[in-house]
């Protein structure tokens, strides 16, 4: 990530300030406003891709590893996303076209580049069964557009992940509503810790020990033929060695993370889990010029509260 990414002194309640909308609204636009609360603090310290994360210089960050960078002094109030989509009535299996339009201060907002992209957006179904990443395209009147089908009836959960230039990062949520005969797939696992995938196995290691109350580690191991795969092996995904979304089943709470690797496993990363409950999880990494997507479920237990969590707690914005 570099240096120039601008730091917003404005950071986020939680990695998401979600705005939701009924699915039932039929109309296929709207608008909602962030208002991203100032901090007034000055040697101060955040995470360039996670914003609520604060420290002292030399820090880095629970979540993602990436060292924190000062805080500069400049407002992220009145972000406005517009997000439509083309047709009104979604339909499935039919291609469609879902469009965003960020302003600040009423004007065509500027992204930054952040992992190659200016917005990543990730569209999960409601049961957390099908999941993909997707980048829309700059267009000239500055909205930003991609193409999506959905394989199933239901709602979908669509997330763009981006970062107005001068502003903290932010991850904008809406639910669509989908139409057509297919029904999504029943999920009953709570405890997936292998995929398969492309004849990979992945596993992820410490499957059985996530808790919410502490930074938490994510250990993944990739071994095809009797090989484990290394992280030389791997190649750069959109700037990172893999890219990770993590969402809840109940409150569909979303965390985009970007590990690096360690001398263990080839892919290696941080994050934190607020609340007890199951989530899934996505792992994307390029083998052979080829991005592989590897899932997960998991469930997080209650962990033991602790003197240094109250303290994260009392210096930290949490998800609401």
């Amino acid at each position: 990530m570099s240096h120039l990414i601008k730091l917003s002194i404005a950071v986020v309640k939680g990695l998401i300030c979600l705005i939701a909308f009924s699915c039932n609204n039929k109309q296929p636009e709207f608008t909602s406003k962030k208002q991203l609360a100032q901090h007034q603090s000055d040697g101060i310290y955040a995470c360039p891709m996670h914003p609520e994360i604060t420290g002292k210089k030399g820090d880095s960050c629970s979540t993602c590893g990436m060292d924190l960078l000062p805080l500069e002094k400049e407002s992220s109030e009145n972000i406005e996303v517009k997000f439509s989509h083309t047709p009104e009535k979604l339909e499935t299996g039919v291609p469609s076209e879902l469009s965003l339009h960020i302003l600040k201060d009423g004007k065509n907002a500027s992204l930054d580049v952040v992992h190659e992209k200016k917005i990543h957006m990730l569209v999960v179904d409601e049961g957390l069964t099908w999941f993909d990443h997707i980048h829309p395209v700059e267009q000239a009147d500055g909205s930003y557009t991609v193409t999506e089908s959905f394989p199933y009836n239901g709602n979908y959960f669509v997330y763009a992940d981006f970062k107005p230039q001068g502003s903290a990062g932010a991850v904008h949520k809406h639910v669509l509503e989908v139409n057509g005969p297919e029904n999504p797939p029943i999920d009953t696992i709570e405890n997936k810790w292998k995929s398969q995938v492309d004849g990979y196995s992945v596993t992820l290691i410490n499957g059985h020990d996530f808790q919410t109350n502490r930074p938490q580690h994510l250990g993944i191991r990739i071994e095809k033929d009797g090989h484990n795969i290394t992280s030389d092996e791997i190649e750069p995904y959109l700037g990172a060695i893999a890219h990770v979304v993590i969402i809840g089943k109940k409150d569909k709470e979303m965390l985009h993370v970007h590990p690096g690797s360690n001398h263990q496993v080839p892919i290696h990363g941080e994050t934190r889990f607020e609340t007890p409950g199951i989530y899934r999880i996505w792992v994307q990494f390029q083998l052979e010029g080829k991005v592989l997507t590897a899932d997960f479920t998991i469930k997080v237990k209650e962990g033991p509260e602790t003197v240094a969590n109250q303290h994260h707690d009392h210096n930290n914005h949490h998800q609401h």
